[in-house]
């Protein structure tokens, strides 16, 4: 007989308690179950709903069932349906009707709510480590790459001259946004809605604030229709993930590009990288790609949940048992992703003067040689019209602009003078960007201490 069963005259057909069951994918919340009952067992014989006897005797059988699933000595059955009702069940098996009195006051609607928020919770601190640990080691690798030069691409193309350390550090200003997004969903994660009942609280005098505490929650819900039916942290939760693979996916992205033989910029480890069946020339970078590629995975849970919940009246629906296999399956994916991606790129060999070589291709220093016009008196529509005519001649002649002898800048311009050669050297372009953002390396160095200060602090 079900726990839920004295209104029924029939059983359940047996692919209806396969269909309804959830305990495939919430057994990984046994834990949280378990404290949360605990922590119930001991309100309810605090507040005298319960006989203090029976509250004693059902915490110290719940944690030597958390002990016994934990050595494997606990098998858990279909047909209890969920992870709730498993060790119910359990308890009840071993101590009989006492073990009937822990649901006083309680449904398993603000029961999951609970165990789904104290999963998360552990969730969201361990991807926060993972992403400090990435962005440790972005920050470390760019202090030793602040002089190291390369393109800055705009629509593909090549732009402007940048080093590989005001690269590696524009993902670490992304990956410091995601931090604070976690910490952000992590805050309205952190509400307890045990007390809420089915959706309409309980005449039992619960004490939900000491539950709270015993807990670790920071704040009870207000509302028990709101505390069993919403699923906002679940989704702020999976739009925090997919932000956070979508980060990677790009630089995924760009590490793919560089890898390539026509770029060469970098060169996966071999412990990041896999060969080919046939070809056996091959290197490729399969790590960066699984990573761009379970980035689509994780966007399709984040579209699925708010499919799940925008059509669901108040209060609790069953729908609502689709929120735990996505968001499941993306906090393992994400837990894969990052340690892979952080150790792949730490372990990656930069070549530096390939990414030099291709940083003196496509006229990177146009931008220069206009400002240097302008600061010597043209107007900067003219200066850029100047260099682009410099740019065409460059490219019928088959040389960049600092292979131009003085006198073919000056049968375009009479301004210009010998200081042009100074001020479009690579160096020059990345070194005079000295504005706070920009690529100069007495800024990126000044930065990178910064990142070092905040990854420090970081909670």
């Amino acid at each position: 007989m079900k726990l839920w069963g004295g209104r029924f005259t029939k059983a359940t057909d047996s692919f209806t308690d396969h269909f309804h069951s959830s305990i495939s994918f919430d057994s990984r919340m046994y834990k949280q179950d378990i404290e949360g009952s605990i922590a119930h067992a001991a309100m309810l014989g605090r507040q005298g709903i319960i006989p203090m006897e029976d509250c004693e005797l059902i915490q110290k059988t719940l944690k030597e069932i958390l002990v016994d699933i934990e050595s494997g000595k606990v098998e858990f059955d279909e047909k209890a349906e969920d992870i709730h009702m498993n060790i119910e069940t359990i308890l009840i098996q071993r101590i009989g009707d006492t073990g009937k009195r822990l649901h006083t006051g309680r449904s398993r609607n603000d029961q999951v709510a609970l165990d789904i928020r104290m999963y998360l919770k552990e969730q969201i601190k361990d991807i926060k480590v993972l992403v400090k640990e990435l962005m440790t080691v972005l920050n470390n690798m760019a202090e030793k790459n602040t002089d190291t030069i390369m393109p800055g691409y705009t629509h593909m193309q090549n732009a402007q001259p940048v080093t590989l350390a005001h690269h590696l550090l524009a993902y670490v200003e992304m990956f410091k946004r995601d931090y604070d997004r976690l910490s952000d969903t992590y805050k309205r994660t952190n509400v307890m809605p045990l007390g809420s009942g089915a959706l309409a609280a309980t005449t039992y005098p619960l004490d939900r604030d000491f539950v709270a505490e015993q807990l670790g929650f920071a704040a009870i819900t207000l509302d028990s229709m709101d505390g069993v039916s919403d699923r906002d942290f679940v989704i702020e939760l999976l739009s925090a993930l997919s932000i956070i693979m979508m980060h990677l996916s790009r630089f995924c992205e760009e590490i793919i590009i560089w890898n390539s033989q026509q770029y060469k910029f970098v060169e996966m480890d071999d412990a990041y990288s896999t060969g080919s069946s046939i070809m056996p020339q091959k290197k490729n970078p399969d790590m960066a790609e699984l990573i761009r590629g379970k980035t689509g995975r994780v966007y399709g849970h984040l579209m699925a949940m708010l499919t799940v919940m925008k059509g669901i009246p108040l209060a609790y629906n069953k729908d609502m048992q689709e929120d735990k296999e996505g968001v499941f399956d993306a906090v393992d994916t994400l837990k894969m992703c990052l340690p892979v991606f952080t150790r792949m790129i730490d372990t990656m060999t930069v070549n530096k003067e390939n990414m030099y070589n291709a940083a003196r291709k496509g006229f990177m220093n146009a931008t220069d040689a206009a400002d240097w016009l302008v600061k010597q008196g043209v107007p900067f529509r003219d200066a850029h019209a100047i260099i682009g005519r410099l740019v065409l001649y460059c490219i019928n002649s088959g040389k960049n602009l600092d292979d131009l002898t003085l006198e073919e800048y000056k049968a375009v311009s009479t301004v210009f003078t010998e200081d042009i050669y100074n001020a479009i050297s690579l160096e020059t372009c990345v070194n005079t960007r000295t504005v706070k953002g920009g690529p100069s390396e007495e800024y990126i160095k000044g930065l990178i201490k910064s990142n070092k200060k905040i990854i420090a602090e970081m909670k």
